[in-house]
């Protein structure tokens, strides 16, 4: 029970690693807000989680509106009591190289993944200072370590997110608040595994999205959950705008 009686917001938790971290954060006693832009994929990650007779509510939220996530944070406060941790994890991705790149889809890449985390933060922070101290953990990916060809809008903005986090913990360490990002590697995630079928030769793409690993396999949402809750946990204690590079090996090369 490494989160007993903490309070979480996890967004993007109607699939892959926010559903699995939120499954596994609510197994390890903490009560879980599941932020999602879609309905049923968000109440399908609650009723996962009351069955294992665990405590959770669903909100549904577009993070690149600052209504809708300051609504969530105020939700999960009037539901809970109070608000421990955050895990930004929503986020979108857009295959195309720079010059074949459309404004309105660069826009919508930034607005979900880097100003989604700027909102996430700047309405958690100050009830997390209420609290006495809190969690952030941001998912950044490897792509925000190294760069990957035709990922121009993904790789920019998953590198925005590593250094706001960087500093946010420098900011806020002083109120008792550490801030850390998950970095994944190719997660075998819904929005992955949608890239992979978009494909004209899925198979092709899948067969190289794996063997470009080292451990030749992409990785289980479960996995990315278990190093997620290394960060909600006090077994990071001493971390602070630390990237948690969690890839198979993918950069070690």
């Amino acid at each position: 029970m490494k989160l007993d009686g903490k309070v979480a917001i996890i967004t993007g938790a109607g699939s892959g690693i926010g559903q699995a971290s939120a499954v596994l954060f609510a197994r390890e006693g903490a009560h879980i807000t599941v932020a999602d832009i879609s309905i049923s994929d968000g109440q399908n990650t609650v009723t996962q989680i009351k069955a294992n007779g665990h405590s959770a509510i669903f909100i549904q939220v577009d993070v690149s509106q600052a209504s809708q996530v300051q609504q969530t944070v105020q939700a999960t406060i009037d539901a809970f009591g109070g608000l421990d941790i955050l895990f930004n994890n929503a986020g979108t991705n857009l295959a195309a190289p720079i010059t074949e790149t459309r404004e309105e889809d660069w826009d919508r890449v930034m607005a979900v993944n880097v100003k989604g985390v700027f909102l996430g933060c700047k309405y958690a922070i100050p009830a997390m200072i209420e609290c006495g101290g809190g969690v952030i953990i941001n998912t950044s990916s490897a792509a925000g370590i190294v760069g990957l060809r035709g990922l121009a809008a993904y790789t920019a903005s998953k590198g925005a997110v590593l250094q706001l986090t960087r500093n946010i913990a420098l900011d806020y360490a002083e109120h008792n608040i550490r801030a850390n990002a998950l970095c994944p590697g190719v997660t075998a995630s819904p929005m992955t595994l949608g890239v992979i079928q978009a494909h004209p030769d899925s198979e092709a793409m899948r067969q190289r999205m794996e063997s470009g690993r080292p451990l030749g396999r992409m990785a289980r949402p479960e996995e990315m959950a278990r190093a997620a809750l290394f960060l909600a946990s006090d077994d990071s204690s001493f971390m602070r705008g630390a990237p948690l590079i969690v890839d198979g090996g993918f950069t070690a090369g």
